[in-house]
């Protein structure tokens, strides 16, 4: 078990060296956390894209490119996504990571029926956060992928979520399913599938996890405020993950973490046939080193 998102370097470090396809890789802020991820010798990168706009990007951010793998396409981003995820079907790399491309072409190259990364399931963000106002740390889901989840995509990203925790040393993890209150209002969704999530989780229909809810932020971090509202639970106070109702909340949630609450967040896509580092242009250069790091001491 890892408790600061430091520790993932040393935890990538302690496995085999990780080969990452970067789709599109004309992007400054790319290579640069890729240098760092280079220096502290986690991955071993394969940078898609236009050759000579890969160099004078390279050139940039002062990164060697001896020894670094190219694969040269100038035909566009889009043909680069398929380039970056066939190599990663061939077994040619163990991650898929986001340069210079649109999200949703990305995505589709992954989702391809035919030559894509499927394995049957839902995509879904997960993002750790590390908090100086919490005690350990914290996954959210989904901030980025789907948007209104129905009742069955949440189950999907639940397991998604425990997946990457127990893939990091969190071998039980504790789900707060968030909502606005902590009771059960047929006129509010997200208390509703809250509550069946807790049901089929006391009738052990989730594995490797505990779940409740429905929980308000405040029950689920605080243990003051769930005794306050006489909230019994083995969730309530030390949760590891939250699961949110939909992406606006999930959203608003991780920046107000990161812009306000002084939180380090690395993150990745799971529920494809590897990690995908898909971050945001609003990353810092950390966050986005660590999400490599992440994908990278996955087991």
């Amino acid at each position: 078990m890892i408790h600061k998102l430091s520790e993932l370097i040393n935890k990538a470090k302690n496995k085999q060296q990780r080969r990452i396809a970067v789709a599109a890789a004309e992007d400054e802020a790319v290579l640069k956390s890729l240098k760092t991820a280079m220096y502290e010798g986690i991955v071993a990168p394969i940078l898609i894209g236009n050759k000579a706009e890969i160099e004078k990007v390279a050139k940039a951010v002062d990164l060697n490119l001896n020894g670094i793998e190219i694969v040269h396409n100038e035909k566009g981003a889009d043909i680069s996504a398929q380039i970056a995820v066939s190599m990663i079907k061939k077994g040619e790399a163990n991650i898929l990571m986001k340069g210079f491309v649109n999200t949703g072409v990305l995505l589709k190259a992954v989702l391809d029926k035919e030559n894509g990364l499927r394995k049957g399931g839902v995509l879904s963000h997960v993002a750790f956060f590390e908090s100086p106002y919490y005690h350990k740390f914290l996954c959210v889901t989904d901030a980025a992928m789907n948007v209104a989840p129905d009742f069955d995509t949440k189950v999907h990203i639940l397991n998604n979520a425990v997946d990457a925790c127990r893939k990091i040393g969190i071998v039980t993890p504790k789900v707060a399913v968030i909502a606005a209150i902590e009771t059960v209002n047929p006129k509010m969704e997200a208390t509703v599938h809250a509550a069946m999530m807790k049901t089929m989780s006391d009738r052990k229909q989730f594995k490797n996890c505990i779940v409740d809810g429905p929980l308000a932020i405040d029950n689920a971090v605080d243990k003051r405020a769930a005794e306050h509202k006489g909230i019994v639970s083995n969730v309530a106070g030390d949760c590891d993950i939250m699961l949110v109702p939909d992406i606006e909340a999930g959203n608003v949630l991780y920046k107000t973490l990161n812009f306000l609450g002084g939180a380090t967040a690395a993150a990745v896509i799971m529920g494809a046939a590897v990690p995908i580092v898909l971050t945001s242009r609003s990353d810092t250069e950390e966050s986005k080193m660590l999400s490599i790091a992440l994908a990278a001491a996955m087991d």
